[in-house]
């Protein structure tokens, strides 16, 4: 865990360290994707040991609200402070200073919650789970391998349906948002930093709601009862929202807040459903692996509608055509995958 939220801080800030294209050419593309799949990879580090080690530690009747807080509400409260420097930043770097510095700053500011991390984990200690089976048993050696293997396999491929549908929701809500203001609603930076903030407020509230509702009537209900919900309420908003202008900004704040909302809503349960899925000796990387796998599908999605939208008039049809295809998949995965609440076992 120290380890690799330490890689992602440093992967972060070196990107605001590279040189343009305008200096060095293609070089500067290949760089900064060089280093952006290095920070996924430590970014997937941090994944399967915090949201295994956390759901791990805490007593049962609170798993659900762990997975919430920690999937979603962490993420919402890591987007929220990267919406408020982005509203710093671009106040403090506008117009086509952006360009030339503000960028920069941007990325700079990804070591600051390194090493704070740093200092919290610092006084964190391995979870009771882990050992408990580490003092009774040989742990697995081989731990990917057997997360892979015959035995696991069919449990980690139907658990993917229901991660990709869910990491769909989030990178075609939130993860859109701020493209979809900008190309579509004409919202300049100061303006959407705002209205982010605002709707990551959303993601605040509904991760740790409906983390905690999985506790209270179970996984598979909840995840069936959010793919209804969000098989109405996610196009419905996206295309009112494509219908206003920087004149309707009150509209455009409500609108964002229920993206928001309901598009994390839906992975809420997600952490504590891989945790129970797999035994404490693969269950990180049975947890790292879906999640990643899961949201690196999700992730592929806005550059699908951006590619199957020939002008910014087709992009609101396209990210419903999308998000509706991701909110089948998220409810085929609740269909078919098992009731989990109650299941986690060393």
């Amino acid at each position: 865990m120290i380890v690799a939220v330490t890689g992602v801080g440093i992967a972060t800030a070196l990107m605001g360290t590279l040189p343009t294209v305008a200096t060095v050419g293609i070089l500067a593309p290949i760089l900064f994707l060089t280093l952006r799949v290095v920070q996924g990879i430590f970014v997937g580090g941090v994944v399967a040991s915090t949201h295994t080690i956390g759901t791990e530690t805490v007593p049962e009747k609170w798993r659900g609200l762990m997975s919430g807080v920690i999937g979603g509400g962490g993420a919402g409260l890591g987007a929220l402070f990267a919406s408020l420097a982005f509203f710093v930043v671009s106040s403090i770097f506008p117009g086509d200073s952006f360009a030339v510095w503000g960028w920069r700053v941007m990325f700079f500011t990804g070591i600051i919650g390194a090493i704070l991390s740093l200092f919290i984990f610092r006084a964190v200690q391995e979870s009771p789970l882990w050992a408990r089976r580490e003092r009774q048993a040989e742990v697995a050696m081989s731990p990917l391998k057997t997360v892979l293997s015959g035995g696991y396999l069919p449990t980690f491929l139907l658990s993917l349906v229901l991660v990709a549908g869910a990491g769909t929701h989030y990178y075609l809500t939130s993860g859109f948002l701020p493209t979809y203001l900008n190309v579509v609603n004409g919202i300049p930076g100061t303006a959407s930093g705002g209205i982010l903030v605002v709707s990551n407020l959303g993601v605040l509230i509904a991760a740790p709601l409906f983390g905690h509702l999985s506790e209270v009537f179970g996984r598979k209900r909840i995840f069936i009862l959010l793919g209804v919900v969000n098989l109405l309420v996610i196009p419905f908003t996206y295309m009112q929202l494509a219908t206003l202008t920087a004149d309707s900004i009150a509209a455009i704040y409500l609108c964002a807040f229920v993206l928001a909302f309901f598009g994390n809503a839906a992975y809420a349960p997600i952490l504590v459903f891989l945790n129970e899925r797999f035994p404490t000796d693969i269950r990180a990387s049975g947890t790292g692996l879906g999640w990643n796998v899961g949201f690196a599908i999700g992730g592929i999605m806005p550059t699908f509608v951006t590619f199957f939208s020939p002008t910014p008039a087709d992009i609101p049809s396209r990210v419903v055509i999308f998000m509706v295809g991701a909110i089948l998949l998220y409810l085929i995965g609740a269909l078919l995958n098992p009731e989990t609440k109650g299941t986690m076992k060393w």
